[in-house]
């Protein structure tokens, strides 16, 4: 009994010590630790800032390792080098879209020069269609910003787009910067893909080995989110290219399979990308006539709301469904932040960021399990 008298009255001497040590609050190493935390924390804050490009351009190059790994895993099973297969499929697809672009930029060029040739008479058909409609709602807009107003009118919304060109496309002031950025994705691209595993295993040693399980399955989720995106783009390119090309064929519209091709590739940037690629297939069609630009902009909106609603939900069943409201939310400040190379990343780390958050929050800290698309929160919860 004596032991364990004496057992017993040691926890309460080491009670009383923790007691007393938090009674004296704060010891200078736990002001020390908390003081270089909140530093290190500013100071990485600090170069993301500085240095957003080589974050952002890096983590597109994550996006085409995780593609390109899956092409490499695939080739693996026919005994090719997993470096010969990742240099292969990358430069392969860079071949390939370097070849579309320059297969489709003479007639794209031609058609420029064309429109900026045949512009002033397209206003002329535009001004006379609408004063043949004044009767309607057409007439109703334009007779307010009619005369003086009007002319004030576009001359301000010049500005604004030019500014927002400028804003969003900063990049294509300095060809060195696309370059070198070009090169930092192909480069990231084949590293990763040759052995994502190695990655993988640094970013875990990172953590306690008590968490380690958990923070492997995060980064798995997270990988297989970004595939499931990125393949989903793909898809949704592809198709929208197509598409767009077939529609613009069947109105009549001059360079219908470069604007098809611009259309597919611009669907990688989330909905400016529609918009930037609805831009010049609406000015080709006022070449011909005001309606055949009113038929296109019809066009582009059927297509693109078939995309939203019908091709999308498809492709992203079972994956991560991203509330739309947040989406654009978080395109706006990405964009607002970090211009062009901000938005194209804001939606894949939107997702990344909702599968670590339902993971590492949702499910460890409030205890609730992670919900699948579509689910009810309070289904059940009375």
């Amino acid at each position: 009994m004596s032991d364990d008298a004496a057992e017993v009255e040691q926890v309460h001497d080491e009670r009383r010590r923790r007691v007393k040590r938090r009674r004296h609050g704060w010891r200078n190493a736990d002001i020390m630790r908390t003081a270089a935390l909140v530093i290190g924390m500013y100071l990485f804050a600090r170069l993301v800032w500085f240095a957003h490009p080589l974050f952002l351009t890096a983590f597109l190059g994550l996006l085409c390792g995780l593609a390109v790994s899956s092409g490499v895993d695939g080739l693996a099973r026919w005994r090719i080098p997993r470096g010969l297969s990742a240099a292969a499929i990358v430069i392969g697809f860079f071949a390939l879209l370097i070849g579309f672009g320059a297969l489709m930029a003479p007639t794209l060029h031609e058609q420029s020069i064309e429109l900026r040739r045949q512009l002033p008479a397209a206003i002329d058909r535009m001004e006379a269609w609408v004063n043949a409609r004044r009767g309607g709602m057409i007439g109703m807009i334009y007779t307010g910003l009619a005369g003086e107003e009007a002319d004030t009118a576009v001359v301000h919304m010049s500005n604004q787009v030019g500014g927002v060109t400028r804003f969003l496309f900063p990049f294509l002031s300095s060809t060195i910067e696309v370059v070198t950025g070009f090169l930092i994705i192909i480069f990231l691209s084949i590293y990763i893909s040759v052995d994502p595993g190695m990655y993988r295993s640094g970013i875990m040693h990172l953590f306690p080995h008590h968490r380690r399980e958990r923070v492997g399955q995060v980064l798995s989720a997270v990988a297989a989110v970004l595939r499931k995106w990125l393949v989903t783009q793909l898809l949704a390119m592809v198709a929208m290219g197509i598409v767009t090309t077939v529609v613009l064929l069947a109105l009549h519209v001059k360079a219908a399979f470069a604007l098809g091709l611009l259309a597919g590739l611009l669907e990688f940037i989330p909905t400016a990308g529609a918009l930037i690629a609805s831009a010049p297939a609406i000015a080709m069609g006022f070449l011909d006539s005001p309606e055949k630009a009113l038929w296109v902009t019809l066009a582009y909106v059927g297509v693109h709301f078939l995309e939203g609603h019908l091709l999308i939900p498809l492709l992203m069943k079972g994956g991560v469904d991203l509330p739309p409201a947040l989406t654009i939310l978080s395109q706006a400040l990405m964009a607002i932040l970090f211009g062009f190379l901000g938005l194209m990343c804001a939606v894949p780390m939107l997702a990344a960021t909702m599968v670590a958050v339902k993971m590492l929050y949702v499910e460890d800290v409030v205890g609730d399990p992670q919900l699948g698309p579509h689910e009810d929160p309070f289904k059940g919860v009375e």
